[in-house]
């Protein structure tokens, strides 16, 4: 694959003991997940989408909207900057995400940026599993087809911000899967809250019990991108149809993408029958800067992809 323009990626990669811990517990969070200088790239371009603290602080009856609801707080991919949308397609996250299915054959079906404010609304939430609203079924117990949630803090999780808190699997396999949401308190005793600072990984499975928590402290802002994926062809989950969003930023995004990251998406791969002259040339049209030649019926090889 080419380089990218941009900074260069510079992470910790998943190690397999964390993975292993998510097949097991159901969760795990790594620290140090970003390099420095895209997580500060990234928390600069927070600024594009949202007030910063000090201003929405200075008065939030300005920013009324994130009163509205828990998700108001929430913009759909893809971003205004590249330093955001590439965290989407962090090689580091797809080559845990590979390892985790055991397959390259992945759908990336779930991009969110998810601004919190302490104040500004009640973000406390009772048990749930996300597949109520990631799948048209319920997870297996042997644990095929499964979906993963990743979470990237963009600033520091302590007890104070809300932070995440998940029911261990094994605390939670007698939960039956319906109905979806249980008693409040039900299960605090077992809860772990999921704390970390600015720049670490959170990933957890779709089949675990897990709940959002509200702010403990004043002036206070929490900030993530959440990644989410599932198994190529796993037709009956999913949260996103890619082609809705908007399609100027699509523009931008689509052209800096390497054949790999596009693929994640569903974009048709090389060689697929959707490829001839007319299509190569007016997605050329529609994406203006992108390389094409992998694309070509006649120049499609095996590395491409």
């Amino acid at each position: 694959m080419a380089p990218q323009p941009g900074l260069q990626f510079g992470s910790v990669r998943v190690l397999d003991t964390a993975l292993e811990e998510v097949r097991q517990r159901g969760f795990s969070l790594i620290e140090g997940f970003l390099a420095p200088d895209e997580l500060k790239a990234a928390q600069d371009a927070l600024w594009l989408h949202f007030p910063t603290p000090e201003d929405y602080f200075n008065d939030p009856g300005q920013y009324a909207q994130y009163a509205g609801s828990q998700f108001a707080g929430v913009e759909e991919f893809p971003y205004l900057s590249w330093d955001l949308n590439r965290l989407a397609v962090h090689p580091d996250l797809v080559d845990a995400a590979e390892r985790y299915f055991s397959s390259p054959e992945l759908h990336l079906y779930k991009v969110e940026l998810w601004a919190k404010y302490s104040g500004a609304i009640n973000y406390d939430q009772p048990l749930h599993r996300d597949y109520g609203s990631h799948s048209l079924v319920v997870p297996r117990l042997d644990h095929r087809y499964q979906q993963m949630t990743t979470f990237i803090y963009l600033s520091d999780v302590t007890l104070d911000d809300g932070p995440t808190r998940i029911v261990p699997y094994e605390d939670g396999t007698h939960v039956p899967f319906t109905p979806l949401y249980i008693e409040r308190g039900a299960m605090a005793d077992v809860e772990v809250p999921m704390v970390g600072p600015a720049g670490s990984l959170l990933m957890y499975r779709s089949d675990i019990l897990h709940r959002g928590s509200n702010f403990k402290a004043e002036e206070r802002a929490r900030f993530s991108v959440l990644v989410d994926f599932q198994a190529r062809g796993t037709t009956w989950g999913g949260k996103m149809a890619w082609p809705k969003q908007s399609p100027e930023r699509w523009a931008t995004f689509i052209p800096r993408c390497t054949v790999r990251q596009r693929d994640l998406f569903g974009f048709p791969r090389p060689g697929h029958d959707y490829w001839n002259e007319q299509t190569v040339a007016d997605v050329a049209l529609r994406y203006p800067g992108i390389d094409m030649a992998p694309y070509r019926p006649a120049e499609h090889s095996p590395s491409d992809s």
